[in-house]
């Protein structure tokens, strides 16, 4: 059955790109603001015995708000199954409760999401390069989630800003193996940077983990939000011999003038982020390049099984 696609206010443009990667009916839906704020949507599209998809991100408390307010209305209208769509996951910063009694939003809001009505044939997300995998397993009942690696995108990219010779680099030791997975892949070798934590908010550099004198270094991350974690990467990599500097991360939160100043700092070549997020949409520039996710998200939704329980595709360890 031809999924029905629709998406959720911010995220129009993502689902236009795959509608246009996979010529697949788009859903309308009517929206406006009441004078107090309140939200007002009408699905306009005839939903009942369909195969829904909904593209929209956790953006904040809104988006969230949006997406499960849209999904639980489509599902009242008789869809036949609900696929959502999650391209940026948020919440990551509270994945987990480090001290007694803090609330982990990332699971809170995934039990919201695992508690919309079930379709008939029923429900699945889609999640892209999540913060912490474990976040999968968050949801709960009978949703399916599906966890779909970038690295097709990522690779492609390292090797067009690396070149045959490169140094595949992460900002610290924590994404070592995910890294060194990729640089596996791409038959060049891996770093890392040693970091100590001064206080709860200040960490310094203390070392890098391999020869990158003379070399290119590639820089990946999941996301860059301000991008202090990756400038402080960049000058140890810089102040270890390398000649050459670029950046790439799934997704590009970048708040403020974030990458105004990490483009001051003349340390990277270019940033390569994804449209995963629309902040990264609004900012793409010479410098800020933004590739599409819509052509690999389209070949997972094509092929997914609906076996149940959380399913890992391209997997990056």
């Amino acid at each position: 059955m031809t999924p029905l696609v629709f998406s959720s206010t911010r995220y129009d443009y993502l689902a236009d790109r795959l509608v246009a990667c996979t010529a697949w009916p788009r859903g309308e839906v009517e929206r406006q603001r009441f004078p107090d704020g309140e939200k007002y949507q009408r699905v306009v599209t005839e939903v009942a015995d369909r195969d829904v998809l909904i593209v929209g991100g956790t953006l904040d408390e809104d988006a969230t708000c949006e997406i499960y307010d849209l999904a639980s209305t489509i599902v009242g209208a008789g869809a036949y199954r609900l696929t959502l769509v999650i391209p940026y996951y948020g919440y990551s910063t509270m994945e987990r409760s480090v001290h007694p009694g803090e609330v982990v939003t990332a699971k809170t809001r995934a039990r919201l999401l695992s508690s919309i009505p079930e379709a008939s044939r029923g429900n699945r997300v889609y999640l892209l390069d999540l913060h912490v995998g474990t976040i999968a397993h968050y949801f709960e009942g009978a949703i399916r989630t599906v966890h779909v690696y970038g690295k097709p995108i990522v690779t492609a990219a390292a090797r067009r800003l690396g070149g045959a010779d490169f140094v595949l680099a992460c900002t610290d030791a924590g994404r070592a193996k995910w890294v060194e997975s990729l640089a596996n892949d791409l038959g060049v070798p891996a770093a890392f940077v040693y970091k100590r934590r001064l206080d709860g908010d200040t960490t310094e550099v203390t070392g890098v983990s391999a020869e990158v004198r003379g070399k290119r270094v590639v820089i990946y991350d999941d996301m860059i939000r301000t991008g202090g974690s990756l400038v402080n990467a960049a000058r140890a990599y810089r102040d270890a011999g390398a000649v050459a500097i670029d950046a790439i991360a799934t997704h590009g939160i970048l708040p403020g003038d974030s990458i105004e100043r990490i483009r001051a700092t003349g340390l990277f070549g270019k940033v390569v982020v994804t449209d995963s997020h629309p902040r990264a949409v609004e900012l793409a520039s010479d410098f800020l390049e933004v590739e599409s996710v819509a052509p690999l998200l389209a070949e997972h939704l094509r092929t997914t099984s609906w076996a149940a329980g959380p399913t890992t595709l391209a997997r990056t360890p």
